[in-house]
């Protein structure tokens, strides 16, 4: 359980701007959905194996207080760490996440949200443009280019992509003043007919995030990088900027 939190966790709070996401649980399958404050990334997560405890759907708010929580060495292989339940409606329904040392000398109970109030705070998100122009695996040293180029710029809360022939160029800044530019990617196959702006910081925060990634673009406005985090596969739909 304890793992199982940490790395939700860290692949939604650990961007930064996340603070409520919400689980949608059965016996098959586990999934997580979260929105950022500012709208400018929406998360889907889905456990590589579902976990027998999340049944049902409802919230985790105050990822800051479970975040918390978790880091205390207290709560170790021999504690416990549960989910319990109460029966609203007639369903049997998740409120608290439990931890208790082994000695029971040590106790928190983390509040988790009703499947009303936080289907009324995450909307169910459904995008349509599924086809991707262009689709990649950014390598360690491409990331680290566009975490140079993104301190070179530090003025610049946006980057722009385009295709030239088969490189996949960003761009930072403008001609009239200070500006860069670096080949993320070479070897695209498809194309971009249009030059997207897309938020500096929450790409570089997801791209931090360990595990294997594929970055996708399309024309229809949206970009989506995906991590394999090993206990689950992340989703990050990122709508494209609009000055």
């Amino acid at each position: 359980m304890k793992d199982t939190l940490q790395n939700i966790i860290q692949y939604t709070a650990g961007l930064g701007n996340i603070d409520l996401l919400k689980v949608t649980g059965t016996e098959t399958t586990t999934v997580i959905t979260a929105l950022a404050e500012d709208k400018s990334v929406i998360v889907r997560g889905e456990l590589r194996n579902p976990h027998a405890e999340f049944i049902g759907i409802f919230g985790m708010p105050n990822l800051g207080k479970l975040k918390t929580i978790l880091s205390f060495d207290d709560y170790d292989e021999n504690s416990e760490i549960t989910i319990t339940n109460t029966v609203r409606e007639g369903v049997n329904t998740p409120e608290f996440v439990h931890f208790q040392t082994k000695n029971s000398d040590f106790i928190n109970d983390y509040r988790l949200m009703s499947k009303n109030l936080v289907e009324d705070k995450i909307k169910d998100v459904t995008y349509k443009g599924t086809h991707w122009n262009v689709e990649f695996e950014p390598s360690v040293a491409s990331i680290l280019r566009l975490k140079k180029q993104a301190q070179a710029n530090s003025d610049e809360t946006t980057f722009t992509t385009k295709v030239d022939g088969t490189d996949l160029k960003v761009y930072f800044g403008d001609p009239s003043t200070h500006n860069g530019n670096f080949v993320f990617y070479s070897g695209i196959t498809g194309a971009l007919t249009k030059a997207q702006q897309w938020p500096v910081q929450v790409v570089i925060n997801i791209l931090n995030l360990p595990g294997d990634k594929i970055f996708k673009i399309n024309d229809q406005g949206a970009a989506e990088i995906t991590v394999d985090s090993g206990l689950a596969t992340y989703s990050y739909l990122i709508p494209a900027h609009i000055k």
